[in-house]
């Protein structure tokens, strides 16, 4: 099992992620530590779900840009949207 440094550590955001932005987070409670299934946005001070808009009650302990996954049907890693964005762009 994965110790909190080494999650943490995998979660490598300071402080705020910019605005609009989602990103993957690293949440923390009585049982330990966990990745949320879902990207989340920071806004006004709270996080928020990136699908539903509703807001964490979860305490947030880091966050990261999203990573690329695995695609089972092509066979390749995807990437979060901003990444082939940004990439089309140079």
């Amino acid at each position: 099992m994965a110790t909190r440094e080494k999650r943490l550590a995998q979660f490598d955001g300071n402080g705020e992620p910019p605005p609009g932005q989602t990103v993957e987070v690293l949440c923390e409670d009585h049982s330990g530590t966990y990745q949320l299934p879902f990207q989340c946005f920071y806004t006004d001070g709270k996080w928020h779900n990136k699908e539903s808009g509703g807001a964490l009650e979860a305490t947030v302990i880091g966050w990261r840009f999203p990573r690329a996954r695995y695609d089972d049907r092509g066979g390749r890693r995807s990437q979060p949207s901003f990444v082939a964005d940004r990439a089309s762009s140079y």
